[in-house]
């Protein structure tokens, strides 16, 4: 068989159960027992399967793993693990343990209910030796089933726990293909997994960050999300009922006008009525569109730009919805709180621009309806006018369908702001009733002083050495970027020792 040739679901759990080596259990909690029927059919079950559980009352379940908050979640999945991995080790190890390399494979899951009325989701996860008596590592998955049907969903179920199990057992050098792996037999349209973790000796030299990178390039899921502490988060343990401020950017490095931006946003969001008592998750974005700018996806610049917003203390969304009314519907499959999303008057020319809602048969009616439905606000930080035209000059297809530039007779040290700001003018009347019903307010108390940082210029300056770039970004954004030597930096005392990358 080619390598490339794709494997069928039974043929992988058939490799397994005839590889004597591999032997484990199965725990899995909500849809059934989907991911052991495979190995059961397959054939040569009894040369893998060593327990197969399934603990569906809540009481039988805390009996045996403990009490956890909820039972659909991470801890539930990391106690099963825990539980079942020290059983296989205290019955079997001195039985079997110098010819066995263990593993427990466990999910907990909430298919599609009767009414259809519930979220459907799930944690899986398999801990498991690579060689006998070497200890474990893990590796966890959050999923998320689109199929309609529950019959449907707990198929594909089965199949990508499958896929996880052989992943971890045969392609543990070739992260990608595992990570591509995941979809055999099922595509991208009926799950998705939006979060993945590795952890254990296996995976010491896996960044986790890049490995959920990988996720969005393969299109298993549309948005992976970091904390400060470069930890990988899942979307909706974060963004759960909660309010949402985000800034778009491409961050390369984050700049002071960046966190200017984002605090005068915050100010403003915070004074919305409609969010007295509720809880705020600020967000900073970065487009897959931005990562893949220059051709291609470079690891080393993606990890510089989400390490320098770390060091602000923020926590980093990625995501592949280049137009924002998608990054806003995006949220609302977690919250229906109020979203606001801060933006340079820059930004605010593309969201006008018709040519990107070309695939919408309602054009730039039918965004606008999906981007400003369920209190969405845009919050503009404003360019100086002569800065304003030079971007215009500079970016003729964000503009010249979409725009029509300030009258010429303003002097260039006048800031544009979206009050200012003239559309095409067919559009003016959208324009003028967006901003006269508040989905689209100028941003007060922003800092003139540092209006003029962009960050395509602190990149020039930095990757050739010129002085005077640092006052430009936070200071501990400019002590990470010369430490590490970020983003092609090259010292401005003696540039040949940081050559540019």
């Amino acid at each position: 068989m080619s390598s490339d040739e794709l494997l069928t679901t039974n043929r992988k759990a058939l490799t397994i159960n005839l590889d004597e080596a591999k032997y484990g259990t199965f725990a899995e909690i909500g849809a059934g027992q989907e991911v052991a029927r495979h190995f059961f059919q397959a054939g040569g079950a009894a040369g893998t399967v060593a327990k197969s559980i399934s603990a569906y009352d809540m009481k039988f379940s805390d009996a045996i793993y403990g009490k956890s908050a909820r039972y659909v979640s991470h801890e539930r999945l990391e106690l099963m693990l825990e539980h079942e991995y020290q059983l296989l080790l205290e019955r079997l190890e001195h039985v079997r343990g110098e010819r066995s390399a263990f593993f427990v494979f466990a999910d907990t899951v909430a298919a599609r209910n009767y009414k259809g009325t519930n979220e459907c989701h799930g944690w899986m996860g398999i801990r498991f030796q690579d060689a006998p008596k070497t200890p474990p590592s893990d590796i966890i998955l959050h999923v998320r089933m689109w199929d309609k049907e529950n019959l449907l969903q707990q198929q594909a179920l089965g199949i990508i726990g499958v896929n996880l199990i052989y992943g971890a057992l045969y392609y543990l050098k070739d992260q990608d293909k595992f990570i591509r792996s995941l979809a055999d037999s099922l595509g991208i349209e009926r799950i998705e997994v939006d979060m993945i973790n590795f952890a254990g000796p296996l995976f010491a030299q896996v960044d986790n960050r890049i490995m959920s990178l990988k996720l969005v390039e393969y299109g298993l899921t549309n948005a992976v999300m970091f904390s400060p502490q470069g930890a990988v988060l899942q979307p909706s343990e974060v963004l759960y009922k909660k309010a949402i401020l985000v800034e778009r950017g491409s961050f390369r490095p984050v700049t002071l006008v960046n966190e200017d931006m984002l605090q005068c946003a915050l100010a403003q969001f915070l004074q919305e009525p409609a969010l007295e008592g509720v809880d705020v998750v600020v967000l900073m974005e970065i487009t897959m569109h931005n990562l893949l700018a220059s051709g291609n996806l470079d690891h080393a610049d993606f990890l510089a730009r989400v390490d320098t917003l770390a060091a602000t203390g923020s926590n980093v969304l990625i995501s592949n919805y280049l137009e924002f009314y998608r990054l806003t519907s995006y949220f609302r499959r977690y919250t229906k709180q109020m979203i606001g999303v801060a933006m340079g008057i820059n930004n605010l020319l593309e969201v006008f621009n018709e040519r990107y809602y070309e695939n919408l048969e309602g054009g730039i009616l039918e965004s606008f309806g999906r981007l400003f439905r369920n209190a969405t606000k845009l919050y503009i930080y404003p360019m100086r006018k002569g800065a304003f035209d030079r971007y215009c000059k500079g970016h003729p297809e964000e503009v010249s369908s979409a725009t029509a530039v300030p009258a010429s007779a303003l002097p260039t040290e006048v800031f544009i702001n979206a009050n200012k700001l003239q559309v095409d003018i067919h559009l003016r009347n959208l324009y003028a009733y967006m901003l006269e019903n508040h989905y689209i307010e100028a941003l007060v108390g922003y800092n003139p002083a540092i209006s003029d940082i962009f960050s395509r210029d602190v990149l020039v300056k930095i990757q050739h050495g010129e002085a005077g770039w640092e006052p430009m970004v936070p200071p501990k954004v400019a002590e990470m970027i010369k430490q590490r030597n970020l983003f092609g930096y090259q010292s401005a005392v003696n540039p040949q020792l940081h050559p540019v990358s």
